[in-house]
């Protein structure tokens, strides 16, 4: 197929959609934009800060997602407040759209892609696990990084997270219609990778790399 791949990942957290966001930009050659760190920067300026997180979102720069604190789970859970604001979506938007607009295509992945930033796009993923498979990957990834935690506060963190991302007002966290439903719970990074792959070809995509 001809024509510019724009391929809009959503799904909740901990589910793999960064991962598999990663190795489809690169195996595609795309540029990819990581979504939720515009939202974890605005989130932990404003708690750093205290300044409303709207005039934080006008004023943000590419360079800021390169801070590594907006790894952090602290990060996540500001970035969830905030993204429930109108005026910090608004002033994100035009951001993303931008990003989605390039020459080349883009991969982006989120929340709201497949629904808000990117409907049109000819590629759309809904990634998702069962609860506690995603509870159980951001318990080891914390312990990873040195996070002293339990198994029931992180399941409960994350039950916390889903409500406020699918229940807010302004983009709840929902699939497109058109979004193709990729569930993780029993898959590794490269299963996810390949039935990915394997449902973006039969879009008519093919990487032009070796």
């Amino acid at each position: 197929m001809t024509g510019r791949l724009v391929i809009a990942i959503d799904g909740h957290s901990a589910a793999g959609k960064g991962t598999l966001a990663r190795r489809l930009a690169a195996h595609f050659r795309l540029p990819h934009l990581d979504t939720g760190l515009l939202y974890r920067a605005v989130g932990l300026g404003a708690e750093k800060s205290g300044r409303p997180a709207g005039e934080i979102a006008a004023a943000l720069r590419p360079s800021d997602l390169a801070d590594p604190d907006l790894r952090t789970d602290l990060a996540g859970q500001a970035a969830s407040r905030v993204a429930a604001l109108p005026e910090v979506r608004d002033n994100l938007l035009n951001f993303q759209k931008k990003f989605a607009s390039q020459a080349s295509g883009a991969v982006l992945d989120g929340r709201d892609i497949g629904t808000v930033i990117c409907p049109d796009a000819p590629v759309k993923l809904f990634v998702t696990a069962s609860s506690e498979a995603r509870a159980e990957r951001r318990y080891q990834e914390l312990r990873e990084r040195g996070v002293d935690t339990i198994k029931p506060r992180v399941l409960a963190e994350m039950a916390e997270r889903d409500r406020r991302d699918s229940e807010r007002a302004a983009a709840p966290l929902r699939a497109a219609p058109d979004a193709f439903l990729l569930d993780t719970s029993d898959m590794d990074a490269d299963a996810a990778f390949a039935a990915a792959l394997a449902f973006i070809e039969r879009k008519g995509f093919r990487s032009s790399g070796p």
